[in-house]
């Protein structure tokens, strides 16, 4: 293996240019370490090393957005006190991210583009609104996430370009809730996840997004046109015709198809439907839930 180590962005691109998109990037490493054993093919290929770019790691507040550098870690967003107050979910998810030393690494631009369908980061990112900033020696390219997955593992970036910052607007939000059920209460692969937000200012509505019911994480429309609508609903078998529309959940070694569409029904009703009808969510953002609730 042969490992790239540039010192500023400009660099950085430059060199995967050079490589016609074949060096892979890499920050943090978590997930290529996981495979590492036995995906031994990847021993022979380039990697372009980022850690050493400090222009990609700062938390930056803007008049109008959150923006999360390239390198911006999960511990980068637990330690910011103004990330817990105005965006919440953030800190909420990022505290499920695997243990200690996980968050201390992973990235969330990397949680992007892993693209797994049972990523904690992305869905709170994509219930917020969050716009992939990419760039390339061509110039910068800025992808709204619920757009950025064309299929499992497909995504709307070109291997020349490097996710530099993802830029979350600032916005006040009357209901956010992240729930994340899995076999335990903390290193767990999701079974499912759910994001939801809402927002009365402009651009905002409601944002229902699910993790690990699809190929990739998606938004939920007809959940969300329901909630719009505030439409009556009365128990959680009767949010199960919308949920098919919206998520395609397996059958898989962490858990069913069935029981995944129920943890969905479950929990939109009793955490957002009768959340939002008794007002609460504002403050109550987030939870972790074993199969025993």
């Amino acid at each position: 293996m042969s490992v790239l180590l540039p010192g500023s962005r400009r660099e950085a691109l430059e060199l995967l240019a050079r490589s016609n998109g074949a060096a892979m990037p890499i920050a943090g490493g978590t997930d290529l370490l996981v495979h590492w054993p036995q995906r031994q093919e990847e021993h022979d290929r380039a990697y372009l090393d980022l850690s050493g770019i400090a222009e990609l790691r700062p938390v930056e507040w803007t008049p109008d957005a959150l923006v999360l550098g390239g390198l911006t870690t999960y511990w980068d967003v637990i330690r910011d006190a103004r990330v817990g107050r105005e965006l919440p979910l953030l800190a909420v998810a990022a505290r499920q991210v695997g243990s200690i030393q996980i968050q201390t690494r992973g990235t969330w631009a990397g949680n992007i583009v892993n693209g797994s369908p049972a990523a904690d980061g992305v869905p709170v990112l994509m219930a917020y609104d969050a716009v992939v900033v990419l760039e390339s020696v061509a110039g910068r390219e800025e992808v709204p996430l619920e757009r950025f997955y064309e299929g499992y593992k497909q995504m709307r970036r070109r291997p020349d370009q490097l996710v530099v910052a993802i830029r979350i607007p600032r916005r006040p939000y009357t209901f956010q809730r992240f729930v994340k059920i899995g076999s335990r209460r903390a290193q767990a692969i999701a079974k499912v996840g759910l994001a939801v937000t809402h927002s009365a200012a402009g651009g905002g509505g409601w944002r229902v997004v699910a993790a690990s019911v699809a190929p990739t994480i998606r938004r939920c429309p007809s959940i969300e046109r329901l909630l719009e609508e505030q439409a009556a609903v009365h128990s959680p078998e009767e949010l199960l015709p919308a949920i098919a529309r919206d998520v395609t959940p397996i059958d898989d070694i962490r858990s069913t198809a069935e029981y995944r569409k129920l943890a969905m029904a479950r929990v939109l009703f009793y955490d957002v439907f009768r959340g939002r009808e008794q007002g609460a969510g504002s403050t109550d953002h987030g939870r972790r839930m074993t199969d025993n609730g």
